[in-house]
C-alpha cells in the first residue's frame, strides 16, 4: 500500500497564498494594533513587497558596476527578496492558527452583536481561525456602528 506523501513546495505556495488572502481581509483598523501583530506584520509586508524588489536590482547592479563582489551581491538581493516573503509566511500560518479561548469567546460576542443588528455573517469553519475572525471583523467594521470597537 503506497501513502501520499504531501509536497513540501506546494504546500509552501499555499501558505503564502494563505498569507496574501489573510493579508488582504485582516482589517487595518488603528484600533487593533496594540492588541494583534497582524497589523504591523501587514504594513511591512506591504512595504516590502513594493521596495524590496527594487533594493535587490539595485544592490545587484550597483555591485557588477563597482566590480564587486558578485557572490555577496546576489547574497544580499536574495535576503531583500526573502523579508516579504517571510511576512507572508508569518500571515498565513497565523491565518491557518485556531483562535484561542478568549478570542472563541470575543468572535462570538462581535457575531451576535451583527445578529442583533440584522446582519448576517456565515461561519462555515466548524473550528475558528484567525482567518475566520478577520472575516468576522471585516464584515463587522464595514457594517456596525464605529462605536462597537472604543471600547478595545
Amino acid at each position: 500500500m503506497m501513502t501520499h506523501t504531501p509536497d513540501p513546495i506546494a504546500s509552501w505556495f499555499q501558505v503564502l497564498k494563505c498569507g496574501q488572502k489573510y493579508m488582504k481581509t485582516w482589517p487595518l483598523d488603528k484600533r487593533l494594533a496594540p492588541i494583534f501583530l497582524e497589523h504591523h506584520v501587514i504594513k511591512v509586508t506591504r512595504f516590502g513587497i513594493r521596495f524590496m524588489p527594487p533594493l535587490a536590482i539595485f544592490m545587484l547592479t550597483w555591485q557588477i558596476a563597482l566590480g564587486g563582489s558578485l557572490g555577496l551581491a546576489v547574497t544580499g538581493a536574495l535576503f531583500a527578496c526573502s523579508l516579504p516573503l517571510q511576512g507572508l509566511w508569518w500571515l498565513g500560518k497565523r491565518s491557518m492558527m485556531p483562535l484561542p479561548p478568549r478570542l472563541v469567546r470575543w468572535f462570538h460576542d462581535i457575531h451576535q452583536k451583527l445578529a442583533q443588528a440584522g446582519k448576517v455573517v456565515v461561519v462555515a469553519e466548524q473550528c475558528l481561525t484567525y482567518q475566520s475572525l478577520a472575516e468576522l471583523l471585516k464584515g463587522a467594521f464595514k457594517q456596525l456602528d464605529k462605536t462597537l470597537f472604543d471600547g478595545l
